[in-house]
């Protein structure tokens, strides 16, 4: 009778992972829809000539895989923080609008005349943008209620579970309800901390849950573990609480690794083996990358008269700027941009990290870095094999030096090739401290360990976002 208890009360209560899917089979619906009706409208008044547009006879195929180019375009809305606001969501859909019909008018302008239904992609992008609008408005307004909501309690009071309650608690709106921590130490019963209280010890987990109706326990201990508190944990997971660990729990919400959080042998002991992939994806990464910096070499050429023409009349030769920097296993190489400081910004041979606003950043240079086309000569570096597309930033070798004495697990980031862009490039702007380049770390070893085609993508995907929004540093 327990397990049905436990079990009738978090039925409706949906996980990160669940509402990545609602939001998918969601977004599929609509854009579908959208597409129906572009067909519809886009075809003659009668049936004959819509069945014909439907069935494909006017219609090319790549028509039908405009939802999926959609729901690309928009991943950065699957992180389930900017999913519940809707700043957020109008910004990413608008961002979406704008990628769509630069891709569409690029497409258009090399292909052949009257090859490409102008109409139908027109209201495609209409409808798409109207009723993903009004699905994701009225996604926050249901699945962010109470009811869908899991209650989860914290198990530890100690430095990692009330960090990962202070992260929480400033996400708004919050992704769960927090009911309070559990604790063995006597000298915290009834304390209050980060707002939230110590509700008992582990021998009271089964009533507190029942008591509090919590569908969830997130485990935050590092240290030893009474005997009857693991035994009660296993108990709730057998009677329907899930139990999840603060690491699991921490990359699942920010899309990071809690470096300060865990032991000092976690890269031993779980990193390494998480971190391989196959034979297949490193070969297909390769071949991508080789590709893809054959097409930016091309634009490279196009745009290096106009460019350094811009440097020179802005500030003078030189037109690139070359630096070592740290490649895959610590091997050092040359890293290649367009130059976007004065000639004087490391006179002195101290490095220094870039910042918000740099007085060094010339005027041309900051057009550059916020087109993100200083980067572009980089797509050497790449094709030589030295960078990937996708990857971790290039750091400079003194910077490196000192990163690794102050931050835990600095140099798991160098197991990979660095890259064009990368995770932590598109979730945080820049870093000008060493507590921004933790965090910059933190995302940059979540790629390591969860790297995949559909990451790799996304990234890419978010990326020509970020370029066409201007959004560089």
């Amino acid at each position: 009778m327990a397990i049905e208890r436990i079990n009738s009360k978090t039925q409706w209560r949906i996980r990160v992972r669940e509402r990545k899917i609602v939001l998918l089979i969601g977004d599929l619906i609509v854009t579908y829809i959208s597409v129906f009706l572009a067909l519809f409208l886009w075809a003659e008044k009668d049936w004959l000539d819509f069945t014909k547009a439907f069935l494909g006879q006017r219609t090319p195929f790549w028509f039908y895989l405009l939802p999926i180019f959609w729901i690309l375009i928009m991943s950065d809305l699957y992180d389930i923080r900017r999913a519940n606001r809707r700043k957020d969501t109008l910004q990413s859909v608008a961002q979406a609008v704008v990628v769509c019909l630069l891709a569409y008018l690029i497409i258009f302008f090399i292909s052949e005349p009257n090859s490409l239904p102008r109409g139908g992609v027109a209201i495609f992008f209409i409808c798409a943008a109207v009723f993903t609008l009004l699905w994701r408005f009225l996604y926050i307004q249901v699945f962010t209620a109470p009811v869908f909501l899991r209650k989860i309690l914290v198990i530890g009071a100690g430095k990692a579970g009330c960090t990962l309650v202070r992260m929480i608690h400033e996400i708004n709106p919050m992704p769960f309800v927090i009911t309070g921590f559990i604790d063995d130490d006597p000298d915290k019963q009834g304390q209050i901390f980060e707002g939230f209280p110590v509700l008992g010890r582990g021998e009271h987990l089964t009533k507190l849950i029942q008591k509090h109706n919590v569908s969830d326990l997130v485990f935050a201990i590092s240290g030893e573990l009474n005997p009857d508190l693991f035994r009660n944990i296993l108990l709730a997971e057998e009677q329907g609480t899930e139990v999840t660990s603060l690491p699991v729990e921490y990359e699942d919400l920010f899309g990071r690794v809690p470096i300060f959080l865990l032991q000092s042998d976690w890269m031993l002991r779980s990193f390494i083996d998480q971190m391989h992939v196959g034979t297949f994806y490193e070969t297909a990464k390769r071949v991508i990358d080789f590709l893809g910096s054959l097409i930016g070499c091309a634009f490279l050429v196009v745009l290096f008269p106009f460019i350094s023409l811009l440097i020179l009349l802005n500030d003078g030769l030189p037109i690139f700027y070359t630096q070592p920097r740290v490649g895959k296993n610590g091997a050092p190489y040359k890293i290649i941009k367009f130059r976007t400081m004065v000639k004087t910004a490391e006179k002195d041979g101290v490095a220094r990290m870039a910042t918000e606003n740099d007085q060094r950043v010339t005027r041309v240079g900051k057009w550059l870095r916020r087109s993100h086309l200083d980067e572009l000569p980089q797509m050497i570096n790449i094709l030589k094999g030295e960078m990937s597309l996708v990857g971790p930033r290039s750091e400079q070798i003194e910077l490196v030096n000192q990163f690794q004495k102050k931050l835990p697990f600095y140099r798991g980031r160098l197991f990979v090739r660095p890259g064009l862009t990368g995770w932590a490039q598109i979730n945080q702007r820049y870093a000008s401290t060493v507590e921004d380049t933790a965090v910059k770390l933190e995302y940059d070893l979540y790629y390591i360990k969860h790297r995949n085609p559909m990451l790799d993508l996304t990234i890419i995907i978010r990326t020509v976002g970020a370029v066409v929004g201007f959004k560089g540093l």
